[in-house]
């Protein structure tokens, strides 16, 4: 049974259609890629998932249970985890404080009880993992501001990892990356995938989509156009025309 499975899901803004019918399943120990022009669909796609926008008509259904009229902690307390296209840590704090206020949210829904009550032996030691898991060891104690791009990317992958997700939504985890940087993070996505998480991934650089997914849907005007292997996708008439064509065009 799919972990997570959209069908026919809608969703308009003032009579502009974001999302029209869109169906598509993930699967556990998978990663399924999204991808599309500008303006496609993706984010309000995750926003929809995330419980961030309720959609017009449609489902999801996550581990057998719908999540429409769900808040997003809700939902993230189910074994969602998401990150955004613009990483958003808490600037002032470092990395390990970061990471420790996305776990123990999951308990306490205020900030500073979340930091406070935390601070036990087990949660430390569970944060910590989390950190060097996400190749941010070397960087546990230094404020978030401070990080270059690609950590500040780990770290909003770190955080999202503190909520013992099931399912991860990676809002263009490489967007603004150099290409090694872009390569270190694909093989902390393929560990996640390893161990067994469903991963979601929208992103803009196809070297990553096509290497990274085992399947792709494509979004255009809000709706789905094609699905598909890499393979499939790539040689598409459909997909060529109104997504391919125009990133090799502007290669």
């Amino acid at each position: 049974m799919a972990l997570l499975q959209v069908t026919s899901l809608s969703k308009d803004f003032a009579g502009l259609h974001a999302l029209e019918g869109v169906s598509l399943s993930a699967e556990a120990g998978k990663i399924l890629g999204i991808i599309g022009p500008n303006g496609a669909g993706k984010t309000t796609l995750f926003n929809v998932i995330s419980g961030i926008h309720q959609p017009a008509a449609g489902e999801v259904i996550f581990m057998g249970r719908s999540l429409l009229r769900m808040k997003p902690y809700q939902i993230s307390r189910l074994g969602i985890g998401r990150t955004f296209q613009i990483v958003r840590p808490f600037q002032n704090l470092d990395v390990e404080t970061n990471v420790l206020v996305a776990y123990g949210h999951r308990v306490y829904p205020f900030f500073w009880k979340s930091v406070g009550r935390c601070r036990r032996p087990e949660a430390l030691r569970e944060v910590r993992e989390i950190v060097e898991q996400s190749g941010l060891g070397s960087y546990a104690n230094t404020v978030a501001k401070n990080l270059p791009l690609g950590f500040k990317k780990r770290l909003e992958i770190a955080r999202a990892l503190a909520l013992k997700p099931k399912l991860l939504l990676l809002d263009e985890p490489s967007g603004g990356l150099r290409y090694e940087e872009s390569f270190q993070l694909m093989e902390l996505i393929r560990r996640l995938r390893d161990q067994g998480l469903g991963i979601l991934l929208i992103e803009h650089n196809m070297p990553v989509v096509m290497d990274l997914c085992e399947r792709i849907v494509v979004l255009d005007h809000g709706s789905k156009i094609a699905e598909g292997s890499p393979e499939e996708v790539r040689s598409n008439p459909q997909v060529i025309e109104a997504y391919l064509g125009k990133e090799t065009g502007n290669a």
